[in-house]
Order: C-alpha cells, then sequence, then structure tokens
C-alpha cells in the first residue's frame, strides 16, 4: 500500500508543477461555467420567476412609493429607464396618481409594451399588476373600514397594512415534475462533470504513455512494486488530482456564482470523488491501450466531448428525445449528471442518489479491472 501513496503524491506533485496545465484545470472551466451560466439562465428562478418591468413613476408623492413596493411583493423586479432593454413590459404613473386617489378620484396606471421585448412573460406580468391593484385598493378600504373616512390617509399607515401576514395564502408548487435547472446552477455541474472527465483521461493517459515512452515505468518496475501497486498509485494520483479540481469548482460557485449547494455537502463530495473514480480509471485504461502519446490526448479529448454533450453537460437530458436520454445513461456523464442536479437543484440527499452513485460504481470498478489488466510498463 505504501508504493501506491507514493507513487500517487509524486504524480500529483508533478501534475501541479506544470504551470501550463493550471489553464486546463481551473481557468479554462471558470470561464466556461461563468458564460454558459449566462448562455442558460432562462427566465429565472424556475420555481419563483420574476419577470421584469419598466418603472415610469411620473408621480412624487408616497401613493406611487407604496404601489411600486406592492408590485416587488407581487415578485415583479422593477426596471429603471437606464435599464429599459431588460424590461418585458412598462408601467407607467400618472403624476397625479396620489392626489386622484386621495380626492376619491379613479387614477388610471398605463401599461405598455417595451420595444424589442417578447410576449413570453406578458401573460404573467399583466396578471401580477392586477393583483398588485386589487391588494392597494383592499389597503385602502381596509384603511377606510378602520379608520374612518375623515382619518388621514399616510404612507407609513398604508406601510403596516402591506407587512401584516395575510390571512389566507396561496403555496404554489410544480406539480408532479421538477423545475429545470438553469443558469449556474446548470452550468456548475455541467462543466464540472466534463472537465473532471476531460483532465483526468487527459493527464492519466497521457502520463502512462509518456513514462512508458521515457522508460521511467520500467524503472518502477525494478523495485518490489507489483502492477496492482503501480495502477493503484496512478488511480491515487489522479483521485488527489481531482479533489484539488473538485475544491477549487465548488468554492467557485458558491462564492463567485452564487450557487447553493444544499444541505448534503458530504454526499455531493462521496459522489464526486466515485465519478472522480470512474473518470481516472478510464484514464489509466486509455494510457494502457493506447501507446502514442499523442494520440492518448486526440482520444481523450475526443471521447470527453462525446461523453459530456451525450450526457447532458451542455444541454439539459430533460429536453432530449427518448433515445437520447437512453444514450445518456449509456455513458457516466449522465448518470452524475442526474446525482449532481438532485443534490444541488433539486435538494436531495445521499437516499435520492443511491442509484447513480451505484451505477458509477459500476463503470468504475470495470474501468479499473480492464486497466490493470491491460497495463503493461
Amino acid at each position: 500500500m505504501k508504493p501506491a501513496l507514493l507513487i500517487g503524491h509524486n504524480d500529483l506533485r508533478l501534475f501541479l508543477r506544470n504551470r501550463s496545465s493550471f489553464i486546463w484545470l481551473f481557468v479554462l472551466p471558470l470561464a466556461m461555467m461563468y458564460f454558459m451560466g449566462f448562455a442558460v439562465r432562462g427566465p429565472g428562478d424556475p420555481s419563483n420567476p420574476r419577470p421584469s418591468v419598466l418603472v415610469e413613476n411620473l408621480d412624487t408623492n408616497f401613493l406611487g412609493r407604496v404601489f411600486l413596493s406592492e408590485l416587488g411583493a407581487q415578485g415583479l423586479k422593477l426596471v429603471a429607464p437606464t435599464n429599459r432593454a431588460e424590461a418585458q413590459r412598462g408601467l407607467r404613473l400618472p403624476a397625479d396618481f396620489t392626489q386622484r386617489v386621495l380626492s376619491g378620484q379613479q387614477s388610471k396606471v398605463e401599461f405598455f409594451t417595451v420595444p424589442g421585448s417578447g410576449d413570453e412573460a406578458a401573460a404573467m406580468i399583466e396578471l401580477r399588476l392586477v393583483r398588485a391593484l386589487v391588494a392597494v385598493n383592499s389597503h385602502l378600504v381596509e384603511h377606510v373600514l378602520r379608520h374612518g373616512t375623515n382619518a388621514p390617509l399616510t404612507e407609513d399607515a398604508l406601510s403596516l397594512l402591506q407587512k401584516r401576514e395575510d390571512l389566507v395564502k396561496l403555496d404554489a408548487t410544480f406539480a408532479g415534475h421538477k423545475p429545470r435547472p438553469v443558469g449556474f446552477k446548470f452550468s456548475l455541474p455541467g462543466n464540472m462533470v466534463m472537465y473532471l472527465l476531460m483532465n483526468l483521461l487527459i493527464f492519466g493517459g497521457a502520463t502512462i504513455a509518456w513514462e512508458r515512452r521515457g522508460g521511467q515505468l520500467r524503472r518502477v518496475a525494478v523495485h518490489p512494486v507489483s502492477r496492482g501497486a503501480l495502477v493503484l498509485g496512478k488511480l491515487y494520483g489522479l483521485m488527489l488530482l481531482a479533489a484539488v479540481q473538485v475544491a477549487f469548482y465548488l468554492l467557485a460557485g458558491q462564492f463567485l456564482f452564487g450557487v447553493d449547494l444544499g444541505e448534503h455537502l458530504g454526499a455531493l463530495l462521496f459522489t464526486l470523488l466515485i465519478y472522480a473514480w470512474v473518470a481516472a480509471a478510464l484514464g489509466v485504461l486509455i494510457g494502457s491501450v493506447v501507446r502514442a502519446e499523442d494520440k492518448v490526448v486526440g482520444l481523450c479529448v475526443l471521447a470527453s466531448l462525446v461523453m459530456a454533450a451525450v450526457g447532458g453537460c451542455w444541454w439539459p437530458i430533460e429536453l432530449m428525445s427518448g433515445p437520447l436520454k437512453i444514450a445518456a445513461h449509456c455513458v457516466p456523464t449522465g448518470w452524475a449528471m442526474d446525482a449532481l442536479h438532485q443534490l444541488i437543484t433539486f435538494g436531495g440527499g445521499l437516499a435520492a442518489v443511491g442509484k447513480p452513485i451505484g451505477v458509477l460504481a459500476l463503470f468504475g470498478a470495470g474501468a479499473t479491472v480492464a486497466a490493470a489488466k491491460f497495463f503493461r510498463v
């Protein structure tokens, strides 16, 4: 066991000593997470969408502010005129909004289309606008019923009514299906799975091919080190490299991209450890079967990209057709993505990812046995 540990520690030292490899290990994955997070950000949190509304508040009195506060409480994201390109619809409050309401006259709020905006969220915005109008009118009626028609209407009085807990609430949830992962909740798992696989395949396969060509493996074999210990040492070194990458990716996701990693960090780390074992074993297997170093690198890049695309690292598996969904679960990336989405997006625990972990363990065991069988110095 000691020779395997020494081999693994030495491999990790050699991996990290090569400064150019930091681009593949850290820089490129971080950039891809950032750009893909924006490319697939969707309409926001799918369980609580907040469509954007351009607000032109011409009223300088307090009822305008109260009404805008109610819009936010009803689930609308208010956008200033300086950011009108983000808005999906527009809302204009007249200059005499507060004055007309206080004098008992009807005041109309203008709802308009912003040039260049689509129609996807129009119905939702209109519905929430109506809810906000109903809420404000209800607060006005309640104020009169409580204090009488002669009591002055103030901003503080309306704010207290807004903050009061509603007697009846609507709890809206998804019926029978889970929300589709979007934004950084999709790009973090996707790029983590893809680059773990790609880097462990390349570093594992190319290192073995290079050490075989340079004679390092033959020199090690002269010492009392079995072939099994040598294979385990190579796997251990690659998994140490994976641990460094995983720590970097999770810290970047948590603190740079604001991804909530969920309440089951232990299950998440265990899943990534099993997946790293699969990728490391495949890397050692490729390096054992293919002798030419340049061919190893090309094969590893091609294999990792194909498995990333098929396994749902580039687009959600939920959007795939039936045959592609079956193909996604013929490669380890598909099972890894299922497990990570279950843990990060859906809030599941270790019990929820038992099947993906079991299948990944079978992949890892098979690849390890094959790597040990074909390994040559």
